[in-house]
């Protein structure tokens, strides 16, 4: 029998696997405009591809924690107060590229929009990275006692396993963003980020495999990888073996596979345990020990069961009705410029190239 402490955290990782699926194009787009759009046109239109979700995608993580408090009040306590200085990194990151959607546009001055233009490049690649770091150190293990209290400082957090999945949970979502590019871009933007997304798929692809043979080593397990890390494996390097062709849908999707598939394979690894403890294995913080009580998870798994499905519909169908490539000032169609990512574009769809 399924116990509610272990469906909720499935539930979790699903919020996780989630967030990193579709914020995970947000950040490599957000990192890499700068890259794939050579004026102030171009950059527009690179973030403009997101313009209708990536404030959406970025509940997925708020519900991720307001799930963890509610389900596991003795893992959220323990993993916020080893985490805290890294959290508030992070919060900095999403703060720094959030305004500089809002505001990059706001103003004409060059000095003004290259500013924005930056911090919407850092915050975006330092959040992956961070995230990364902390869920490669929930199973790498820290310093916790019988208490479960983080007894260590900052420098307990750099784990040289929670360091590697930080950057190829970032790799894989470079991977994702320009993949998302040439799947909603047309023209130049498209050129460059089907130049990029060939490089970054080998790097993404030699970055997974290191994090699966690490994987295997720190939990002690069989040989041979589960079945969710070979798919990461097979998945990333689909992606990089489409992402110079046109099958720009199938190459976003094999994308998408793979950094769920990797992410999910964190929470599997780590599963019955929420956080390891580095100072004894007695001290683990489990499904059981951090949960909480069952009257209050009887109420999430109802409102979960009512809410989940809506949000799932409502996601599936802005992707429908902003499916469409966009069209830069230059590009045969002769579309005009997108509008700034705070106000969603209306795609025009391009029927010069396939979208699988």
């Amino acid at each position: 029998m399924l116990h509610l402490h272990t469906l909720w955290f499935v539930v979790i990782a699903i919020f996780w696997v989630g967030f990193f699926v579709l914020e995970g194009f947000d950040f490599g787009v957000g990192a890499l405009h700068m890259l794939v759009g050579r004026n102030e046109e171009e950059r527009r239109l690179a973030v403009s591809t997101i313009g209708p979700w990536w404030d959406g995608n970025e509940v997925w993580l708020i519900v991720a924690g307001a799930g963890t408090f509610a389900a596991f009040p003795g893992w959220y306590a323990t993993m916020f107060s080893a985490l805290y200085l890294a959290l508030l990194l992070i919060l900095a990151g999403l703060m720094a590229r959030g305004v500089a959607l809002e505001y990059t546009t706001r103003r004409d001055g060059e000095r003004w929009r290259m500013r924005w233009r930056w911090a919407l490049t850092i915050g975006s690649a330092l959040v992956p990275l961070l995230l990364g770091v902390g869920l490669g150190d929930l199973l790498a293990g820290l310093p916790i006692n019988h208490e479960h209290n983080f007894t260590g400082d900052f420098a307990d957090l750099l784990t040289g396993y929670g360091l590697w999945t930080g950057v190829t949970v970032l790799a894989l979502c470079l991977l994702h963003g320009a993949t998302f590019l040439k799947l909603r871009t047309t023209g130049a933007v498209r050129d460059r980020a089907r130049a990029l997304a060939g490089p970054l798929g080998w790097v993404a692809t030699a970055l997974v495999l290191g994090f699966v043979i690490w994987t295997q080593t720190i939990t002690s397990g069989s040989e041979v990888p589960d079945p969710v890390e070979v798919l990461a494996l097979i998945a990333v390097l689909t992606a990089a073996l489409l992402s110079s062709s046109d099958h720009d849908g199938w190459a976003f999707t094999a994308s998408a596979v793979a950094i769920a598939s990797t992410i999910g394979s964190i929470f599997i690894e780590l599963y019955p345990n929420v956080m390891v403890s580095s100072t004894n294995a007695a001290f683990n913080l489990t499904v059981q020990n951090s949960a909480s009580g069952g009257y209050a998870l009887k109420v999430m798994t109802i409102v979960a069961v009512i809410f989940f499905p809506v949000v799932l519909l409502y996601q599936g169908w802005s992707f429908h009705v902003f499916h469409g490539r966009l069209s830069g000032p230059d590009d045969e169609t002769g579309a005009q410029t997108p509008p700034s990512p705070n106000v969603p574009p209306s795609p025009r769809p391009d029927s010069r190239h396939s979208a699988a």
